[in-house]
């Protein structure tokens, strides 16, 4: 089976899109992915392994990781968007609203948009109601915000062959779990077109410093490496750079500095504007309409 939501083309291909300012031809997204681990239930990714293969519930050393992000890492990076000035977006387990209420209501305070991740953190595979999940995550957020959510990211990156329909059958308008562009795409639902949005695998810091294991420099070092790639692209057509992070990664205190010094180098280039997930589609729906075959 080849792709069946997305047709290909190659990226040569597209017509040169107007950007969405003047001159900003790089559009940079800043995600956070803010979930909720339940104690009671083996983790979702572990920094550390177990001794004698086994899968220990409660799993205090993975439990604590994560949870160190949310005490320690989250206000980190609220002051360091606030003190940049910088917008950002958030993949929300929903049931965070309720477990870390004041998480929550430090993002809605900062103005960050609001994007729907599920209801915990656990692959929609494994829920026995895939769309009552779906749903009730987003009406969580929705109630919780005063806004309709329009972006969706699945627990770890995960669909299933039906979760296009159902995200745009309730309302969601793009999505980040496709990873195959530097530029958002147009995807086939039954329910109308749905917005592929760039997201990110290379600079993802749990890919970097989970999967890879690599020294806390490295975030920088692939943005500038990235920006070097780009350079001649942006003279005929717009980019995204995504940085999809989670407070628990980038949030410790050896590696912020280094996600400090790769935002201020991005905002200070003239040909950068920083962006939210509606934002990027909102202007991506008003220069490249869908059509039959996207």
């Amino acid at each position: 089976m080849s792709n069946p939501r997305v047709p290909f083309r190659m990226s040569s291909e597209r017509r040169s899109l107007k950007p969405p300012k003047k001159g900003k031809m790089l559009i940079v997204h800043s995600v956070l992915n803010v979930e909720y681990w339940p104690f009671d239930q083996p983790m979702p990714r572990k920094m550390l392994s177990t001794p004698h293969g086994m899968e220990p519930v409660p799993d205090i050393p993975n439990y604590s990781w994560a949870e160190y992000g949310l005490r320690c890492g989250m206000p980190r990076l609220l002051d360091l968007h606030a003190s940049l000035k910088l917008p950002a977006s958030v993949n929300l387990n929903s049931t965070v609203i309720e477990r870390y209420p004041s998480v929550a209501q430090a993002m809605l305070k900062a103005g960050w948009e609001f994007i729907g991740h599920g209801y915990t953190q656990r692959l929609l595979h494994k829920e026995d109601d895939e769309e009552g999940t779906i749903r009730k995550s987003l009406d969580q957020v929705a109630a919780f915000t005063g806004k309709k959510v329009r972006g969706w990211m699945g627990p770890g990156f995960a669909q299933t062959f039906d979760t296009p329909d159902l995200i745009r059958k309730h309302g969601i308008e793009y999505n980040l779990d496709w990873v195959l562009d530097d530029l958002p795409c147009w995807m086939r639902t039954k329910y109308g077109p749905l917005i592929c949005m760039p997201y990110g695998f290379e600079l993802n810091d749990s890919l970097i410093y989970t999967i890879e294991r690599q020294s806390s420099p490295e975030l920088l070092q692939r943005v500038k490496d990235t920006l070097r790639t780009f350079e001649p692209e942006l003279k005929r057509q717009p980019r995204v750079l995504t940085l999809a992070m989670h407070p628990h990664q980038i949030g410790v205190p050896h590696r912020i500095g280094y996600l400090a010094e790769s935002l201020k180098l991005l905002k200070k280039r003239d040909d950068v504007i920083f962006m939210t997930g509606s934002e990027i589609a909102d202007w991506y729906a008003s220069v490249e309409a869908p059509s039959g075959d996207r």
